[in-house]
């Protein structure tokens, strides 16, 4: 059976962390008590000289009056919890006092009061999480009427042949009380095209008179007379806070006459109704996720207040848990309901206006639910390991045999397969590395599907991951065996070579495949994800997107292979092929310098607009960090084809500083560790891992991995495919490390939120409120 605070470890929300029952400090606190009893009993003992018979007696009959008397009522009367207003506020607060038994235990009178700050705390907390999800669907309510709305008026206006007549301006200036001002974005709609954007006099006019009556148009002074004296429309509407609902539309509705009357616009006014409700959906979704994460930490902290009381019962042999908890009922977290009735009136809108009324298909929307692991999988991930085993015996016999990695002599053709076939063994690593973060993450009960934000019904678990690895190894290796075969049969080089081309457009086929086969969910995260990290800092940074960028700098050496893969394929299209031309020159010089700084590139642009959304100087220092990384990374590069004393300083003193910057970067940011004050000295004061020697050989073995770079300055005598292999082990090396940081930095964001990331995320909606 897992023990409470394992289970409370695993589930408490880490963004919410600091507002949960802080159940270990209390229980250290109980702790305190029971040592405070230790002195008083053994004084006992050795006054009396021990326990007499007669002391048992008295136990059994003490224990058989309180069970069969009235004492159990008192127990409730040993403590009193009062409910108070606190000055300045209506905020209400807990206190409790103490009976006459424990007005001489300070521990336990310390107790309560902690007791009553974290009870204090958990109200505090769910009341202004409450407020804000209420406000939130108050607002969503609002917009899906607009909607609702908006797409009636484009209904009836399609339905009728005649241009409408224009509303009277009683229709206009009606006035409502229930909303608050909103600005109706032009985003919905688009840009007018200019050839139908002329307006009538009948339109300025009611647009003055709109003005006159408090309704601004935004941009207003954009409507002036452009080229040829067609005016320029306004962009943007701000209704007065009294405006209703069906106002808005009436506004809308004369302010974008002629785009409605389109009937060019058609599509384009689909798809921006389209996407408007796809955003309005999405925001119910986020809406609901966080409903049901506010009525989880109330159920948790109502268990960790039981438990607690348990705790205490048993070490003050008083029974006071019934007192407490039932002032605990009677708390705001508790008794208010406002959470679950807008669960349900979230699941019946749902249902109602994106579901087409059928509830089943609503719940797949609000609770996709976690699949299950299947033994096919497994029985796959075995097979394909037999597989990869299997074929990887036959190739070393092949390529013996064919003499490959002869010292005195390289084929030609591995300068072509080797690139190709070392992208797709370096990808393998990096996934087989993921398998087993998946794996520890889940055996440590990090909830790293929360922390990413992946949908429970399509995250990879472990085992799919190591089926994609294996899977992966193995084709590559059935390939590169059957590239060795055609080789030693006497087929033209120009013939086999195009193997590799082959495999490697397959795997792009597959990867951007729009059919529902081989985990599309997770390869169209992935896209998205890469999509996001290449256009930074344009899309606003989550976790997801800057943790797969820091994989993305420990695949240098993986670009750097498709680089001179995709020179060779490009040469043999275009009948100019030059085996110098991929390895040397000056354009082939200046791509590797932008592979070598691309990844630090966009991972500093993302520590950037992390800067500008969060005003946090520490994403410039980690800007600083890749910055670094690029100029050492550049220094290497230089280097390699400049060989003197000058560089080599160069390199060892930018490389030096590089690696110092990253070293504190993951130990004190990233990992939170070298905490002199912490209660683990050195590390942190929470830990998931028992042993705290682990920490210390993670930090030891991340510094060993982190100067590999000295290997790859030194300049070994050794013959070309040698020289291939140890490039491929150092870049190896990298992914290890990689995968082993990944661990302690997912460990330190579950525990402590280090990316003061929210939990439930604010999606942007078609209508701004003039809050906004």
């Amino acid at each position: 059976m897992v023990k409470f605070s394992k289970e409370l470890q695993a589930q408490l929300i880490p963004e919410w962390k600091e507002a949960f029952v802080n159940y270990w400090q209390l229980k250290k606190q109980i702790k305190t008590i029971k040592l405070s009893k230790v002195p008083k009993q053994s004084h006992t003992v050795e006054g009396d000289f021990g326990r007499s018979i007669l002391d048992s007696i008295h136990l059994l009959v003490n224990k058989f009056t309180n069970n069969f008397s009235g004492s159990h009522d008192d127990n409730f009367n040993i403590i009193k919890v009062r409910k108070k207003t606190r000055m300045g506020s209506e905020e209400e607060i807990y206190e409790t006092e103490l009976a006459q038994l424990f007005t001489e235990e300070d521990a336990v009178r310390v107790f309560f009061v902690k007791l009553d700050e974290e009870l204090n705390k958990v109200n505090q907390f769910y009341k202004r999480q409450e407020d804000e999800f209420v406000e939130r669907g108050e607002s969503l309510n609002k917009q899906l009427q607009l909607l609702h709305d908006l797409k009636q008026i484009i209904s009836d206006r399609r339905l009728k042949s005649d241009p409408p007549s224009k509303p009277s301006n009683t229709e206009v200036f009606s006035r409502s009380s229930t909303m608050n001002s909103i600005y109706y974005s032009a985003e919905i709609f688009g840009d007018l095209d200019e050839t139908n954007s002329e307006v009538s006099q009948a339109d300025e006019e009611i647009m003055t008179m709109l003005e006159k009556n408090g309704i601004n148009f935004v941009n207003s002074a954009t409507r002036t007379m452009k080229k040829k004296g067609k005016p320029k429309m306004a962009k943007r509407i701000d209704v007065a806070k009294t405006t209703s609902t069906r106002e808005i539309t009436a506004i809308t509705s004369m302010s974008w006459e002629e785009l409605v009357n389109n009937p060019t616009g058609d599509f384009i006014r689909k798809r921006k109704i389209q996407c408007a409700e796809k955003m309005i959906r999405s925001a119910f979704v986020e809406l609901y996720r966080g409903l049901g994460l506010l009525k989880t930490y109330s159920t948790l902290n109502m268990v960790a207040f039981a438990k607690i009381l348990k705790k205490f019962d048993k070490v003050s042999c008083q029974k006071v848990s019934a007192s407490y908890l039932k002032e605990v009922k009677k708390s705001h977290f508790l008794s208010s309901d406002k959470v679950v009735r807008q669960i349900d009136e979230v699941e019946s809108i749902f249902t109602k206006h994106f579901a087409n009324n059928e509830r089943k298909k609503a719940m797949k929307f609000l609770r996709p639910q976690q699949h299950k692991d299947s033994h096919m999988t497994t029985f796959l991930v075995g097979l394909s390991t037999g597989c990869f085993v299997s074929l990887f015996c036959v190739y070393a016999v092949l390529a013996h045999l064919c003499g490959v990695y002869s010292p005195t002599k390289e084929p030609a053709s591995m300068k072509i397969v080797y690139p190709v076939f070392s992208v797709f063994a370096l990808l393998s690593l990096h996934l087989f590395m993921y398998g087993c973060n998946l794996f520890m993450w889940k055996s440590a009960r990090i909830n790293y599907n929360f922390i990413f934000e992946f949908s429970p019904s399509t995250a990879l678990k472990h085992r799919d991951a190591f089926l994609i690895c294996t899977t992966l190894m193995t084709t590559v290796v059935g390939a590169m065996v059957i590239h060795l075969l055609l080789t030693a049969a006497g087929f033209s080089p120009n013939q086999i070579d195009a193997i590799p081309g082959v495999l490697l457009l397959c795997f792009i086929v597959l990867l951007i495949c729009p059919f529902d086969i081989f985990y599309r969910p997770t390869r169209y995260c992935f896209i998205r994800v890469i999509r996001n990290i290449v256009c930074s800092p344009f899309y606003k940074v989550l976790l997801v997107d800057f943790f797969m960028a820091d994989q993305l700098t420990s695949q240098i050496p993986l670009l750097r292979y498709l680089e001179t893969t995709s020179c060779h394929i490009l040469a043999g299209i275009i009948k100019t092929y030059n085996p110098e031309t991929c390895y040397s020159g000056r354009l082939y010089m200046e791509i590797t310098y932008i592979i070598s700084f691309l990844p630090y590139y966009w991972r500093a642009l993302q520590c950037l607009r992390r800067w500008y959304d969060d005003s946090d100087a520490n994403h410039l220092a980690n800007m600083g960090k890749y910055v670094s990384a690029m100029v050492a990374a550049g220094a290497r590069v230089t280097y390699s084809r400049i060989d003197n004393p000058l560089w080599l300083s160069i390199v060892i003193i930018t490389s030096l500083g590089a690696t110092t910057y990253q070293l504190y970067w993951d130990f004190i940011k990233d990992w939170g560790l070298l905490n002199p004050n912490s209660q683990n000295p050195w590390l942190r004061d929470d830990l998931i891992l028992k042993n705290k020697g682990i920490y210390f050989a993670s930090m030891a073995l991340n510094v060993v991995l982190r100067v590999t770079w000295v290997l790859t300055v030194m300049r070994f005598k050794v013959g070309h495919v040698q020289s291939r292999l140890l490039e491929f082990l150092f870049a190896s090396l990298e992914v290890i490390r990689r995968g082993h940081w990944n661990f302690y930095r997912l460990e330190n964001e579950h525990l402590n939120n280090v990316g003061r990331f929210r939990a439930v995320k604010t999606v942007p909606l078609p209508f701004r409120d003039d809050s906004d």
